[in-house]
């Protein structure tokens, strides 16, 4: 017999869904929610479902925003001619605390062909029309064989125009992902950028 009630079950099972929670964790923060006063968990339930309502990706870079105009490409104290490309809207929070004053392209994955994810399928397409005024592309991807194809690639399509083309100096440990990289080698990283030949 359980002694969990079936709400308190479904909670936990709901925690456990997070990345890096494990059973005892959701246990943890199922129960500390039950114990929390009504009124604080309905404004942590009410924030939840704002975020899922009003956050959404730019038509042009990709990143999150949530108004109507995207605060990263509106931003008249970031360099136009600089432009630096992640797979993930959250890389750009990560790149940004190292202080990068460029404009982002989130690609929404990485080619890979084992996963069935090729060039079509990510924000190439939308990248193509933004090359405008730039002048240096930094590819700041996750240093794995997907990574690295994707690297290629990006290499590949911008050889017949004149953009200087940089990735992460190779700092960033190989096999990592970014999200885990402490700030310190991510600076590092990205001051330490290579151009790609």
């Amino acid at each position: 017999m359980n002694a969990i009630p079936n709400s308190l079950e479904n909670l936990i099972n709901q925690f456990c869904k997070l990345p890096g929670i494990g059973r005892k964790t959701a246990e943890r923060l199922a129960l500390f929610i039950l114990k929390t006063k009504k009124e604080d968990v309905f404004v942590f339930s009410d924030t939840l479902k704002y975020l899922k309502n009003n956050i959404k990706t730019c038509n042009c870079c990709h990143c999150f925003m949530e108004n109507e105009k995207c605060s990263i490409c509106n931003d008249t104290s970031r360099l136009d001619e600089m432009l630096c490309i992640v797979e993930d809207p959250s890389d750009v929070f990560l790149i940004d605390k190292s202080g990068f004053k460029g404009k982002y392209h989130v690609l929404g994955g990485l080619i890979s062909p084992i996963d069935g994810i090729k060039p079509e399928d990510l924000n190439f397409e939308s990248l193509m029309k933004r090359l405008g005024k730039i002048e240096e592309i930094v590819i700041a991807l996750n240093p794995s064989s997907e990574g690295d194809m994707t690297n290629l690639y990006i290499s590949r399509l911008f050889k017949p125009h004149a953009i200087k083309l940089t990735r992460l100096a190779r700092g960033v440990p190989v096999g990592s992902s970014l999200e885990f990289i402490d700030q310190i080698t991510l600076t590092h990283s990205i001051n330490d950028r290579v151009e790609l030949k």
